[in-house]
């Protein structure tokens, strides 16, 4: 009788070992600007805490400190990065693993996603991933709701 076993502990995030290391692309993007780009993962943000509801906060941007650490102290941001970090590990064991692209939408553009796809690529990063990082929407105009 065959055997069979299952893996069922989350993928790793520490250092790859002897593991081959992912080539992922990961894109920022805002809805209302236009469709999401085409991925393996589309991540959408717009459930968590917006900053641009905070008029301090509104005009600014991924780039600025503020802006980041409301995004990332939201409660369930940094388990997100984390289940995304172990979904792309998941593609890379497939028998036709190549580049992963994820994508991580929120309303806008400026905030949620940028901070995600820098938290998500450091992570990466660390575990030895080849990353890239483009902001489709970063430099666009803050969209008036």
């Amino acid at each position: 009788m065959a055997s069979e076993t299952h893996d069922t502990a989350p993928a790793s995030t520490t250092p790859l070992g002897n593991r081959t290391p992912a080539t992922v692309e990961i894109v920022s993007f805002g809805y209302l600007h236009a469709e999401p780009p085409a991925a393996h993962l589309t991540i959408d943000l717009r459930p968590f805490r917006d900053p641009h509801v905070s008029p301090e906060l509104r005009y600014m941007t991924a780039d600025d400190e503020p802006v980041r650490t409301a995004v990332l102290s939201t409660p369930g941001i940094a388990a997100l990065v984390l289940a995304t970090a172990a979904a792309v590990d998941a593609f890379m064991s497939g028998p036709s693993a190549g580049t992963v692209t994820v994508a991580g939408g929120c309303a806008g553009g400026r905030h949620r996603a940028p901070t995600f796809a820098r938290a998500l690529a450091e992570l990466l990063r660390d575990a030895g991933h080849d990353v890239t990082v483009r902001h489709r929407d970063l430099g666009k105009d803050v969209v008036q709701r």
